[in-house]
Order: C-alpha cells, then structure tokens, then sequence
C-alpha cells in the first residue's frame, strides 16, 4: 500500500503539467475576452464622456447628473456656473455633473438628418 503511494504521485504530477498549462492558458483567455468585452469600451466611453465635458462652452444647454436642465453662463477649470428656468437662477456645478450637452446633442442629429436627406436625394 505504501509503495503505490509514491507511483501514483509521479503519475499524477506529469499529467498535471500538461493541464497546468491548460488551466494557466484558459485563464489567459479569460482575461483578454474579459477586457475587449468589458474594460476597453468602457474606457471608450469615458473617454467619449470626458471630451464632451471639457468641449463644453458658454451658451451650451446641458442637463446634469441629477437632472437639472440650463444653459452655461461661465466655464473655469473645475466647475461652470448655469441659469436654469425662467427666473435665471444661477447654480455653481461641477464640470464631472454634466451628463449631457443638448447643443452639440442637436447638431449632430441634424447633421446625420441632412446626411440621411442626401442619400435619399441621390437614390431617388
């Protein structure tokens, strides 16, 4: 009984490198599959996010994080001062607050609009 012992060990250690290897290759695979599905468009997107942020200037109409809709009255470095409703309240936000810019929003729905316009003029 104790001498098997040691057989079954060599046994099992030579087997088990080749799936050593296959287990550390698999894991390999995971991670890249893991990052071109997940990590890398999201980076996209924040980077997306971030040149929406800083191309931001006065006149823009934005809507905030948390819902807030105006127009930017005043752009420094960290923050931007907008008028919201009709009273021209001013609020002080964060540039990091701004979830979207309407203005630029509108100007490339109208330019994909005029696009699809000229497609359609040159089949017909």
């Amino acid at each position: 009984m104790f001498t098997l012992l040691p057989l079954e060990a060599t046994s099992t250690q030579s087997a088990g490198s080749g799936s050593m290897i296959y287990t550390i290759l698999l894991m390999v695979a995971l991670f890249a599959g893991m990052y071109f599905l997940m990590i890398r468009p999201q980076k996209k997107q924040q980077k997306k996010e971030q040149e929406m942020r800083d191309s931001t200037q006065v006149g823009d109409e934005i809507t905030t994080i948390g819902g807030i809709m105006g127009r930017v009255v005043t752009v420094k470095e960290d923050s931007l001062i907008i008028e919201t409703g009709a009273d021209r309240n001013k609020m002080k936000i964060a540039r990091w607050a701004i979830q979207v810019n309407n203005t630029a929003s509108e100007s490339q729905r109208r330019k994909s609009e005029q696009k699809r316009q000229k497609r359609e003029i040159s089949k017909a």
